[in-house]
Formats: C-alpha cells, sequence, structure tokens
C-alpha cells in the first residue's frame, strides 16, 4: 500500500507490548518506525500523520509528553495505548484527561489495546506498584471488587498475555482514510 501522506510510527515501550504493536502498525502501513528516544519533537512536524503508542503505567501513557508538549509539531496525530485492562469494559477517561487537555483531546484520535505482561521480567519499582494493588484488591469486599481487581487477583504473579494482531485492523483503517482525505 502506498500512502500519500508522510507517516510515522513512534512508541516507547517497556516490556515489549507497545514495541509489538508499533511494529505491525508500521508494516502495515509501510510506514518508518521509531523509539521514542530516537525522534526529536521538532522532527515531528515532518509529518503528515504521528500514530503515537505508549504503555499505561500508573495511570498514565509512557512517554506521551513527546507529543502533547509538541502537540502544535503534529498535523494530525493518532494515539493507541497498551495496558493489561480489557477495552471493551474499561473507563479510560482520567488516563486521557491526565495526558491530554480537553481541547487537545477534540483533536486526537485514540485507540485503546490489550498487551500481555510477565511478573517475573517486571522491575522492581513495578513489582511494588502491582504488590500494592493488589492488596487494595483484596481489602476490597468481594461483592465491590471490579473485573480489574478480579482479573488482578487471578493472575497475579503469573505471565498474561492478550496480544492480538487483528487488534491493529481500526487504526490500519482510521490511517488510511486519513490518506484518502487529502487536507489534514
Amino acid at each position: 500500500m502506498k500512502l500519500q501522506k508522510k507517516i510515522a510510527v513512534i512508541y516507547k515501550s517497556k516490556y515489549g507490548s507497545t514495541k509489538q504493536y508499533a511494529q505491525w502498525i508500521s508494516i502495515a502501513l509501510e510506514v518508518p518506525l521509531f523509539e521514542a528516544s530516537e525522534i526529536k519533537p521538532s522532527q515531528l512536524e515532518d509529518y503528515d500523520v504521528v500514530i503515537y503508542g505508549g504503555g499505561l503505567y500508573a495511570g498514565g501513557i509512557d512517554g506521551v509528553k513527546l507529543v502533547t508538549k509538541s502537540l502544535n509539531k503534529c498535523k494530525q496525530l493518532v494515539v493507541f495505548t497498551v495496558g493489561l485492562a480489557d477495552v471493551k469494559t474499561t473507563n479510560f477517561s482520567d488516563i486521557l484527561s491526565k495526558a491530554f487537555t480537553q481541547e487537545q483531546l477534540s483533536d486526537v484520535k485514540i485507540f485503546h489495546l490489550r498487551g500481555a505482561m510477565d511478573y517475573k521480567e517486571l522491575s522492581l519499582l513495578h513489582k511494588g506498584m502491582m504488590a500494592m494493588v493488589k492488596k487494595d484488591a483484596e481489602k476490597t469486599p468481594t461483592e465491590k471488587r471490579t473485573s480489574d481487581d478480579v482479573f488482578l487477583l487471578e493472575t497475579y504473579g503469573k505471565k498474561v498475555d492478550f496480544m492480538d494482531k487483528n487488534s491493529i485492523k481500526p487504526i490500519v483503517e482510521y490511517v488510511c482514510s486519513l490518506d484518502h482525505n487529502k487536507d489534514v
């Protein structure tokens, strides 16, 4: 597929899920792929469409400041997040409002994808954070636990993988629709 617009996929990944999704998107669109540390904010204006991917950690999108502080440099911004929460049932509004202003949110197209996690591979900091979240979930009365609480308690200390290459299809289709709409 030969796209008319100049498009880049940029990602920040700690454990590999976001990187894998970014690679799949880059390959599907046949566009360049950059790790966030490889690109300067000033380079964002070289692209008609910037696709940014970041993992969800501690209620935030990893590395998203690269694009939020440079939003005026991005002609069109598409963001995808990667986390363990079920994207069909999770409300991401708090996370998004921490990362973007209301005005920015109206100009950014956002997608949520499910990733993978191997507790053995987590950093000491992330293991500590997960232990605190687990303790909070355990303190919650059973009848008041959310589906995320139940999921965490069932999978704590294990390896889980929800990655699905097919889940990039809406992102690819959206970006292709931007290409057909020539004025960004």
